[in-house]
């Protein structure tokens, strides 16, 4: 059993040297972290025998060379290769100029070029590919990062049974930046990440924002986290990522970084050091900070030539105009800032644009006396816990943006609006005047934390959850029907003597639909009930709660039996309809006013009148709203109905009242009484359809469609599953000649 890790770049660059190939270690918290915890071979040999790594092998290098994937292969990396084309509006384009302002609320540099799209798709669908053709039975995946939302429902379709995992590590925006994309392009990014058995985000904030852009956009909720899709368990939880802890403190402690540390206090001269480490990107709020910076110079002189800012950043995503105008920006201020308060012997802000290595961030770390990590947003921000970490004698400040994922885990920091410059100002004030025992108090839960939360715990957290909705899955799986016992209805159908099916229309022979007019057969399904009700000593009946005037207009042509409302109505073939029993509809006039109220205070609800019952409709509404109305309507019909001989029914997105003499299964008994039926089939979707099976002989074969729990003795996954089950039957037995 392997686990197989998928992410837009493998752990590793290749460059080609004269006639051999280099490999590199790829930067990134990503790359680093996962790296660090595959190597880890205590920690990643607990549950797998072998790993492997899928991702793009970088620019410039020839598909097939055989040398190439040899020196891939000694790392355990498999490499995609991709064209110059493909990647400039798949990575250049919609992942870096969609997806990522988007994602990270910057909705006014996003672009929505249908150009990028296909490729976004390609790409996936070439990632699919290469895990495919690498996952053997018993693997688990697990995909990284927004390059890959599509890829695991494309795995899905092709290996149903595949372990696969989701991880997000970049914000996931509320529904009001979400629904922006193209309705199109949205809703395939959701389906595509459903497509995982398990999805993790960095906080709690970004898990919920998912699971309401799920049900407001494809209709599913969410018990805890768990969504039932097409009667597929998806879990949905947080996973704050970690750090290698005692990577970033022992290379703190090591002497490269003490030399290191030495020249850096050196050259700060006994001023205070606040430093700066980030990546150039519009989401890290570097002008920002250093408008704050600025801020704190003008309102407390105190601290001129008493403290640096050093300011280090890392190149991105060079030759892009936003980041090259960012960059003067950022330089024109450095400038204007040193220019207004520097002097001979002091510049205020020492800047830096490069990366650096381990020894030399370390070393930064644990001399600077504050670190300013100020994003306007981030997923998690790993800068933050590598500077605690690094901090071995727990001093040290750490300014940090409540825009931070990580602000979540560092609530001792002293957390600042990264927009505002006088809050950056007056923290960058309290934590140069902090007193030391302050900063430990501060430090030590924030460092005890991430030592119990390292990178580590976070792969393992994540796995081990992955592996439980592997073993959720199949306990529910166990409940819908099996081969055997689809085969074993088969068998007994054609061996019956009498036959009897009985079959509730909306969410059974047809998908539940936002609008009931929209709901009418499809001739595949008016010519396949045509079939059944022809078949030798087969009695067919649709038993609905649709009115008998909408079920005539629909199945009256066909030689069938119906059942309307509930069981008020019953017409067998050739005949009139007749109810079942008398009823009264008086009622209705009291309580049709009150539905209309909570019509107007929902909308998108209506109210549907039949002539023995009614019901209010709220699929086509707002889903948050409807719950919270669909409560209060609840609470107002116990008082109305508490004497009454009124029953209230939920449904599926439906509440409806009707006299409480009325059901289903006395329209079955009506019909199973009838006849010997040495056969009986009943399938239905929702509550009104268990009043159906209640009412069964014991050996009769019940199926509910979905999870719910039921009388039924089995389940079907969907209407689908329904209908290929009608359709092997209708095949089962010669049709009687017309």
């Amino acid at each position: 059993m392997r686990l197989i890790i998928v992410s837009n770049r493998l752990p590793l660059t290749a460059a080609r040297q004269g006639s051999g190939v280099e490999l590199k270690r790829s930067i990134g918290g990503l790359s680093t972290g996962l790296s660090s915890y595959l190597e880890s071979y205590e920690r990643a040999s607990q549950r797998f025998e072998e790993k492997l790594w899928i991702g793009w092998a970088g620019p410039g290098l020839a598909e097939g060379d055989p040398e190439l994937l040899r020196r891939f292969a000694e790392h355990e990396a498999h490499p995609v290769f991709l064209s110059e084309e493909s990647i400039e509006n798949f990575y250049q384009g919609f992942c870096n100029k969609t997806i990522w302002p988007l994602f990270h609320f910057f909705p006014g540099y996003a672009r929505f070029e249908s150009a990028y799209w296909p490729d976004y798709i390609r790409i996936n669908e070439r990632f699919a590919q290469a895990v495919l053709e690498k996952a053997r039975p018993g693997d688990s995946v697990w995909i990284h990062d927004y390059h890959l939302m599509l890829l695991p429902e494309l795995l899905r379709r092709e290996r149903p049974g595949l372990s696969i995992g989701f991880f997000l590590h970049i914000p996931f925006p509320s529904f009001e930046i979400f629904r922006l994309l193209p309705g199109r392009w949205r809703e395939a990014i959701l389906r595509g990440m459903l497509g995982a058995n398990l999805i993790g985000f960095h906080t709690y904030d970004y898990t919920q924002a998912f699971l309401r852009c799920v049900l407001r956009l494809l209709g599913y909720e969410h018990r805890l986290g768990r969504i039932l899709a097409d009667s597929r368990l998806i879990k949905v939880d947080t996973f704050p990522m970690g750090i290698d802890f005692d990577r970033f403190q022992e290379t703190a402690l090591g002497e490269a970084a003490r030399e290191e540390k030495r020249k850096v206090l050196a050259a700060a001269r006994k001023r205070k050091i606040l430093l700066s480490v980030d990546r150039l990107d519009y989401t890290k709020g570097i002008l920002q900070r250093l408008q704050g910076f600025e801020d704190f110079l003008e309102k407390n002189p105190s601290w001129r030539k008493r403290v640096n800012l050093i300011l280090v950043l890392v190149p991105s995503r060079i030759g892009i105009e936003l980041y090259d105008e960012m960059k003067r920006s950022i330089d024109e201020n450095i400038g204007r800032i040193n220019g207004r308060f520097g002097s001979p012997d002091w510049t205020p802000v020492l800047y830096e644009y490069r990366a650096k290595s381990l020894v030399e961030l370390t070393a930064l770390y644990s001399a600077a006396d504050a670190a300013l990590i100020t994003p306007l947003r981030d997923g998690m921000n790993l800068i933050a816990k590598e500077y605690l970490a690094s901090r071995e004698d727990e001093t040290g400040v750490l300014i940090l943006s409540e825009m931070a994922g990580a602000s979540q885990e560092l609530g001792e920091a002293l957390l600042v609006n990264p927009y505002s410059r006088e809050e950056i100002s007056e923290a960058i004030r309290s934590a140069l005047e902090m007193s030391e025992s302050d900063q430990i108090a501060r430090n030590r839960p924030m460092r005890r934390r991430l030592q119990d939360f390292t990178i580590f715990r976070w792969a393992d957290d994540f796995l081990t959850k992955l592996a439980e909705a592997g073993l959720e899955q199949q306990k529910q799986d166990a409940v819908f029907l099996s081969a055997a016992d689809r085969g074993r209805v088969l068998l007994d159908f054609r061996q019956a003597r009498r036959r009897l099916l009985l079959l509730d229309y909306d969410g059974t022979l047809v998908p539940l639909v936002r609008r009931i007019g929209e709901a009418s057969p499809r001739p595949e399904l008016v010519l396949l009930l045509g079939k059944l009700a022809s078949l030798p000593n087969t009695e067919t009946v649709v038993v609905s709660g649709r009115p008998r005037e909408i079920l005539d207009r629909w199945l009256g042509g066909l030689p069938l039996a119906l059942v309307a409302e509930h069981g008020a109505w019953h017409r067998r073939v050739g005949d009139e309809w007749r109810p079942l029993k008398p009823l009264k509809a008086e009622w209705k006039k009291s309580l049709k006013p009150l539905l209309q109220v909570h019509v107007d205070r929902l909308p998108g609800s209506f109210v549907e009148e039949k002539e023995f019952s009614l019901a209010w409709h709220y699929r086509a509404a707002a889903p948050e709203l409807a719950q919270v109305r669909m409560k209060e309507l609840l609470d107002d019909l116990v008082q109305w109905t508490a004497k009454a001989e009124i029953q209230v029914l939920q449904g599926n997105k439906v509440v409806e009242l009707r006299n409480a003499s009325l059901s289903k299964a006395d329209a079955a008994l009506s019909i199973v009484a009838k006849n010997p039926y040495d056969f009986i089939l009943a399938i239905g979707d929702d509550s009104t359809d268990e009043d159906l099976f209640r009412g069964l002989p014991g050996n009769a074969y019940s199926m509910r469609i979905g999870e719910a729990p039921t009388l039924a003795r089995f389940n079907l996954r969907s209407y689908l599953d329904a209908l290929d089950l009608l359709k092997d039957m209708a095949k089962a037995l010669p049709i009687d000649p017309v």
